[in-house]
């Protein structure tokens, strides 16, 4: 059963004008475009990287990277990438505000998500997730062994597998506890000393004059309460995504200690951000 994380102070009102809802129609069109466009040159692209690279995916990542990229463009959100994502073979974890993320953190670096188990049978979503490589996982103890077998297959095939250890989405203001589950998986003795794990911190800022929660998706809003007023922003505030040095796992005790690092280091770079004011474009 999944998790998910409310708060004492309800959503804010998001009522959609007229100019409103011509955004969300002229957005949407051209981001639906962009990314079943996209899906379609992917699996196009597939059925020739397949048979040759098998589980490798030496060209179709890229085309990912780049919708995600042209996404913000077509939003009109600005982009911010910090820090350097590790070139070693290795896992990210990151902090989870919304849908968002999975833009931000494509578009940063190519990444391959660990998603619940459901997502697999969401229309459009799960489509997308499965045809860009997505792992899909119960967050069950009784199951670690099998996922301990997929990790380890696709790191060390070289993939950059990306999971939220919150487990869940927030307002964008908080840093909830990491989950320790997944990490136990790095612990395997074929994964110890190969990997490290780079720790995320991904910031939101809302548009001048909106609440600064205006990117924050929690509780019971639906997918649509959150895409219309996004799509139908006049001004778009930014994202930045930070990475912080990478781990190497080998030189943690155990799935606790390392969690409790990263949730740490994650906490200290949205905190930070938040202190600055807001990304300075380069």
């Amino acid at each position: 059963m999944s998790t998910t994380w409310d708060s004492d102070q309800p959503p804010p009102e998001r009522r959609l004008t007229l100019a409103g809802m011509l955004r969300v129609m002229l957005r949407g069109a051209v981001l639906a475009l962009l990314v079943f466009g996209g899906l379609v040159v992917l699996l196009l692209l597939r059925l020739i990287e397949r048979p040759i690279f098998g589980l490798h995916r030496p060209i179709t990542p890229h085309i990912t990277q780049m919708v995600c990229c042209a996404a913000f463009w077509v939003l009109g959100m600005r982009f911010v990438r910090r820090g350097t994502p590790m070139e070693r073979r290795g896992a990210v974890v990151s902090n989870h505000t919304s849908w968002l993320d999975i833009f931000a953190l494509n578009a940063a670096k190519r990444i391959y998500f660990v998603s619940k188990s459901e997502v697999a049978g969401w229309p459009g979503i799960g489509w997308l997730a499965r045809a860009t490589g997505t792992v899909f996982i119960r967050r069950d103890r009784a199951e670690a062994r099998n996922q301990t077998e997929v990790f380890r297959t696709r790191l060390l095939a070289g993939h950059k597998l990306l999971f939220f250890p919150e487990g869940t989405s927030t307002d964008g203001f908080q840093v909830l506890p990491f989950k320790t589950t997944l990490f136990e998986a790095f612990f395997d003795p074929a994964l110890r000393d190969e990997i490290a794990v780079q720790p995320v911190s991904v910031i939101y800022h809302a548009p001048q004059g909106e609440d600064p929660r205006f990117y924050g998706w929690w509780g019971d809003m639906s997918f649509g309460a959150h895409l219309l007023p996004t799509l139908a922003a006049a001004r778009q505030g930014a994202v930045e995504v930070v990475y912080h040095p990478p781990l190497p796992v080998a030189e943690y005790t155990g799935r606790k200690a390392l969690a409790q690092r990263c949730e740490a280091i994650v906490r200290a770079g949205h905190a930070q951000a938040d202190a600055d004011g807001g990304p300075r474009l380069q």
